[in-house]
């Protein structure tokens, strides 16, 4: 992705090299990896990261509360450089897109941690992986995600696999100002949670359809392999992938994000069309 000498979003909050506390007693291991599977991308919605973010609260109270920084080295000097481009990226198009369509767009924040972080949905680590919070409209990464994005997932890695992750978090935040988390969140309250997880799985499709319209919109930064990198990134993170990766089989009712092929299709028709009328997952007969 062509993103050097572009403009920089100042929404971005970065943390990194700030030390939140240390941990007075274990816990990590295989409980943060499941964590962390079950939650990627999934952190819009009150009844995906209400738990997780409860277990972040309660570890919280186990940990000191430190002032200690460092100085973050070049590469992450430079990776935060990136990501604040994309950003940037995402408010033009966005702000572009909502006043073709009438409306205004608020711009969301960003902040970049690493362990642990305070938000409006609670106290989070890094084993929730990126996540929107629209207590207060921000989107949280830990960018050592991207390293577990490639080793633990599979998935091809580079720069525009950062950037479709970016763009499906900001879709959420899409979702959040034009009132459709809300709405959703009304009608699982009614729903069984097997019902509840498909209406789930059709907005988290949403937030990828979301990521390719942003896709479409900035083709002239794209390079070679850019969109290739990006549906790695979405098959990698495929219900179907990751069950079949953590318990060798899949379990479609447990299913909260889509699979693999489902992903990939959202996004690739956001970004052959890049009309966020397209992307209406919630009564499409197949997804």
């Amino acid at each position: 992705m062509k993103w050097k000498g572009r403009r920089k979003s100042s929404n971005v909050e970065d943390r990194r090299g700030m030390s939140m506390g240390k941990k007075a007693a274990g816990g990590g291991g295989i409980i943060a990896i499941i964590i962390l599977l079950i939650s990627i991308f999934g952190g819009e919605t009150g009844k995906q990261i209400a738990p997780i973010l409860d277990q972040f609260t309660q570890s919280s109270s186990l940990t000191t509360e430190t002032s200690s920084a460092r100085e973050l080295t070049a590469k992450e000097k430079e990776l935060g450089d990136f990501v604040a481009t994309v950003f940037a990226d995402t408010e033009e198009v966005w702000t572009k897109i909502f006043e073709e369509n009438g409306m205004t767009y608020e711009q969301p924040g960003m902040v970049l941690f690493t362990g642990q972080v305070s938000t409006a949905c609670g106290n989070a680590s890094s084993a929730s992986g990126p996540f929107y919070c629209p207590g207060d409209k921000k989107v949280y990464m830990d960018l050592d995600f991207f390293k577990e994005l490639e080793t633990r997932f599979g998935a091809k890695g580079g720069d525009f696999a950062m950037a479709y992750v970016i763009a499906h978090e900001v879709g959420h935040h899409v979702q959040t100002i034009l009132g459709i988390t809300r709405k959703v969140r009304q009608i699982q309250s009614g729903m069984s949670k097997v019902e509840a997880n498909k209406m789930t799985v059709k907005q988290e499709l949403q937030a990828d359809f979301y990521a390719g319209v942003w896709a479409h919109h900035i083709k002239q930064y794209l390079e070679e392999g850019d969109i290739d990198e990006a549906l790695s990134a979405a098959h990698a993170v495929g219900d179907d992938a990751i069950q079949k990766r953590m318990q060798g089989h899949v379990t479609p009712d447990s299913f909260t994000h889509g699979t693999s092929a489902q992903r990939k299709r959202w996004f690739t028709k956001g970004f052959k069309t890049g009309d966020i009328k397209q992307g209406d997952t919630y009564t499409a007969e197949d997804l």
